[in-house]
């Protein structure tokens, strides 16, 4: 290892052929790596959750990002375990994943989203199983399961909330000829 002073004459800087000093493509930030592994930041670079999602789901979340670098795998794991959480936070019982997707779709849910569900909830799955699946070292497949964790929740959660409030704007009026018209008697 070579050492030197910088040009400020703070700390030294270190040149050593298995590690690599980079910035992300996406922001920028600093990175090591240690041959293929990345090793700072310890942190992924996966995306924040969405701020729809329930603050217990978030913090599955959180926790998959934090040691998404470490362990994929178990990123993977901690993320259908927020597919879980979400499948009950849209009222389903929480007891078989894969029973509560079927119901999601048997309520209506968007083709897309439903493969978005089964995606997160097969490699999450497989990931921990010996067989299928092995995302051991594969952040790729890890933050594609983020980008479908926080797909649900826009499909699911945010737009939906946008949607109840724009409707809720309009005036009473509106609202109640809107309510007489497909013969219902509540309000939104």
């Amino acid at each position: 290892m070579k050492g030197a002073t910088n040009k400020e004459g703070f700390g030294l800087q270190f040149s050593n052929e298995q590690f690599v000093l980079s910035n992300c493509e996406n922001c920028n930030f600093p990175t090591i790596w240690l041959g293929e592994k990345m090793i700072f930041p310890i942190q992924g670079i996966s995306e924040p959750p969405n701020q729809d999602l329930p603050d217990e789901i978030k913090e599955d979340y959180e926790e998959a990002r934090a040691i998404s670098n470490l362990s994929p795998r178990g990123a993977a794991a901690l993320l259908r375990l927020c597919i879980q959480k979400l499948c009950a936070f849209l009222g389903q019982p929480e007891k078989n994943i894969n029973s509560d997707i079927k119901a999601l779709v048997a309520l209506g849910l968007p083709p897309k989203v439903q493969e978005a569900l089964d995606i997160v909830r097969v490699i999450g799955n497989d990931s921990v199983h010996p067989g299928t699946i092995d995302i051991k070292d594969d952040r790729t497949t890890v933050n594609m399961l983020f980008k479908l964790v926080n797909f649900i929740a826009q499909k699911m959660i945010t737009e939906p909330r946008e949607i109840d409030q724009i409707y809720s704007g309009l005036p009473t009026d509106k609202l109640e000829g809107i309510r007489q018209r497909d013969g219902s008697t509540q309000s939104s």
